[in-house]
């Protein structure tokens, strides 16, 4: 015959009041009213049919009856509590702890991750943006994705990631407002070049690559990070020169278009960096990035094989 277990709620009320010998100490440990916790408790009495406090003028005290099932529901709550805290650890550690840059998140990781998320649903990924270099990152991470191979712990496995290099972009709107076609590098100096304060000497390296010298610009707009300057950009204020591995979407969405592709500046190469002794989803995660490469951020490319054992 199974057992006839009385509310829940209503025994966790008990037991606070019980502890504190209060109901209203109880209802402050509970959040919510002295009405509540009496109602909860009277409910409990006529369940178990039994006193469980007797009642005295600004004071309650637990019963022979009360004492004896405060002993046992006590320990039965707290077995509880341990159980689902066991159960929380362990789902904690299906998470991956990924640190990239926030231009980097929302440009090219986000758009990615329902891919992720579908081939691995057993898995979490947190995404953790810093402009700092991994050796100096304020918290813990599993996966980390930086440029080039300065700023590396040396307890990190550091592998080659995505190539890249840097092209003018503009909005369509704005270059249709110009009347006039852009068809060599000094055609540029027309326009508002964009740049990001982490990544000023771009314009510059980009002319001095096209054999220009500097240009003299109608104006030039620095901010904060790379994907604020993508979405001035993407609005009209003037030319971004950016990075091949962030405008995918931007460009297939026609947003922005290339100016001078055979123009392009040279990029240091993103690494990823992660442990020796990483955990077996995050290094399903850089299987993940592995193969995502050259990959589109629209949804998924073929199925895929998954990690073993990290599928729910």
């Amino acid at each position: 015959m199974a057992l006839v277990l009385p509310p829940l709620n209503a025994v966790r009320a008990f037991v606070a009041a019980a502890r504190h010998q209060s109901f209203s100490r109880a209802a402050q440990e509970l959040h919510v009213t002295h009405g509540a916790v009496s109602r909860q408790i009277k409910g409990l009495e006529a369940d178990l049919g039994v006193a469980l406090f007797e009642r005295r003028v600004r004071q309650v005290v637990l019963t022979v009856e009360g004492q004896a099932f405060y002993a046992q529901a006590e320990a039965g709550l707290a077995l509880i509590g341990h159980a689902a805290a066991a159960l929380r650890s362990g789902a904690a550690g299906r998470a991956v702890r990924i640190n990239v840059r926030p231009s980097f998140a929302v440009r090219w990781l986000i758009p990615r991750l329902p891919d992720f998320v579908a081939r691995h649903p057993g898995i979490e990924p947190e995404v953790v943006t810093s402009t700092a270099a991994p050796a100096r990152a304020p918290e813990a991470f599993d996966v980390a994705v930086r440029r080039g191979l300065q700023g590396w712990p040396a307890s990190l496995q550091v592998a080659p990631f995505l190539e890249d290099e840097a092209f003018a972009v503009a909005s369509p709107a704005l270059l249709r407002s110009m009347h006039r076609p852009v068809e060599s590098p000094r055609d540029l100096a027309a326009f508002v070049l964009l740049g990001a304060r982490s990544r000023k000497g771009d314009w510059d390296d980009w002319c001095r690559q096209a054999g220009i010298g500097r240009l003299r610009a109608a104006g030039r707009l620095h901010l904060d990070h790379l994907h604020l300057v993508f979405q001035a950009a993407i609005d009209g204020l003037g030319l971004a020169m950016a990075p091949r591995s962030l405008w995918g979407n931007d460009l297939r969405q026609q947003r922005l278009v290339a100016l001078l592709p055979r123009h392009g500046l040279p990029l240091d190469r993103y690494y990823y960096g992660i442990s020796p002794e990483a955990s077996e989803e995050a290094r399903c995660f850089v299987k993940w990035l592995e193969r995502h490469k050259t990959s589109s951020p629209v949804g998924a490319e073929g199925a895929g094989t998954r990690c073993g054992g990290t599928d729910a």
